[in-house]
């Protein structure tokens, strides 16, 4: 297999992981949301397809009373269940890693207890592009990323910015501390 063969191979291993549990979730009707990086992902898609940066696992927003009945729908898919550092994840066969799953994120609470708002409620999600699968809501996401903002976050609000799903306004959305974030990163997109 070509060097190119592996790098194609991998981003198709996440796509299908994605489209699996989302399917999966669908027909068990499990109200869920994408969200981190490929629901970046899909947002960047409505605007530049070329801009869509590659994402390793995916993760998925459930309200804690779904669980048990996703659990059983991605089980039924071929997830393995597994509690892993405090994160719930399901696993794509016995030999995945931890970054080879599907991550749970539990909708209205919060991801880390020093974090100052909690994860969004399912309701906050559409099916953008061809709702093939829904994505948390684009406000949502962007509150998430400004909470969490590490450096890949940051990287993730950069794509926003850069093909213009977010702009400056949006600063008004949000508490003081994250409208400082994000115009840190408006301020200064290199960094």
């Amino acid at each position: 297999m070509t060097l190119l063969e592996r790098m194609m191979l991998g981003v198709e291993r996440v796509r299908d992981r994605l489209l699996r549990a989302s399917s999966a979730l669908d027909a068990a009707k499990v109200a869920y949301a994408v969200a981190g990086g490929n629901a970046v992902a899909a947002w960047v898609a409505t605007v530049d397809a070329t801009a869509v940066r590659n994402t390793q696992d995916v993760d998925i927003l459930l309200r804690r009373d779904d669980f048990e009945r996703a659990a059983a729908a991605l089980e039924a898919a071929g997830f393995i269940r597994r509690h892993v550092a405090g994160i719930d994840a399901f696993l794509d066969g016995s030999e995945a890693k931890l970054r080879d799953a599907v991550h749970i994120v539990f909708a209205g609470e919060k991801v880390r207890p020093e974090y100052d708002s909690p994860s969004p409620d399912i309701t906050e999600s559409s099916r953008p592009g061809d709702g093939q699968f829904a994505v948390v809501s684009l406000e949502s996401l962007v509150r998430m990323k400004l909470t969490s903002f590490r450096r890949k976050d940051q990287v993730h609000l950069q794509d926003m910015l850069e093909v213009g799903l977010i702009d400056a306004s949006w600063t008004r959305r949000f508490s003081a501390p994250l409208a400082a974030r994000l115009q840190e990163l408006i301020d200064s997109p290199e960094s």
